[in-house]
């Protein structure tokens, strides 16, 4: 089975086969965790690196009055909190969305994978900068995005972001996301949710069901994002 983690970061850096060979090693004795399974809670103290080798998580946060903010999906070959060790305690919590296979590296090991290598340092910042720029498009669209561009916008990241690790080369892919979790991701009701994505199917730009997402029209759900995938840096590759 590939290693998702090391191809995601070979796209990013020109890794030497000892590269690969640490990272296949850090990952090596991955395990199965179930669905909604918190990973890390907020308040713990900092841990290993996680890293997601097969299935879905997401990060997030609950508010005092106990409703749900979805701050990040993540797909295979995404890690997490690469220097969150400098903190006393998380300030948010992940969870599994999916059964999912997860790799934990010792924070020392971790820590002497950056220092040693250098390729594979630059391309995990690349990571974290790319994660960064994901996190500015998801405020922006809470900010200044009319809903039905804000559901738009989310489909559009969510499906680059898969066919880009190769889940998928089709315009309709397994999209393992309830609309409770997408409504807690894009700050809005189940309900308002479920109004904008009729709209979107009626206008013939997408359709969600039966957790897959099928694209019909790509350019006309791009249009309605107002979709630019610049900050994905899909081009950019480290020396």
């Amino acid at each position: 089975m590939a290693n998702r983690f090391i191809e995601k970061l070979k796209r990013l850096a020109t890794l030497s086969d000892d590269d690969v060979d640490a990272l296949a090693v850090a990952t090596a004795t991955p395990k199965t965790v179930a669905a909604r399974r918190d990973l890390i809670r907020e308040g713990d103290r900092p841990g290993p690196v996680f890293v997601i080798l097969e299935g879905w998580a997401c990060r997030y946060k609950i508010l005092p009055n106990g409703t749900r903010q979805v701050l990040a999906f993540m797909m295979p070959g995404d890690c997490c909190d690469l220097h969150i060790g400098l903190l006393a305690e998380m300030d948010h919590s992940i969870q599994t969305v999916t059964s999912a296979l997860v790799a934990t590296i010792d924070r020392v090991e971790m820590d002497a994978i950056l220092d040693q290598r250098r390729a594979v340092a630059k391309a995990m910042y690349m990571s974290q900068l790319i994660d960064e720029g994901t996190m500015r498009a998801w405020i922006t669209s809470m900010g200044r995005r009319a809903s039905i561009e804000r559901v738009a916008h989310l489909m559009c990241e969510l499906y680059l972001r898969a066919r880009n690790i190769g889940l998928t080369s089709e315009p309709q892919f397994a999209l393992p996301l309830s609309q409770l979790l997408l409504a807690d991701a894009l700050g809005m009701t189940p309900v308002h949710l479920n109004r904008v994505l009729k709209n979107l199917r009626l206008s013939g730009a997408m359709t969600l069901q039966r957790g897959s997402l099928l694209i019909i029209d790509p350019g006309k759900l791009v249009q309605i994002a107002g979709f630019d995938e610049n900050y994905l840096h899909r081009r950019l590759r480290a020396a």
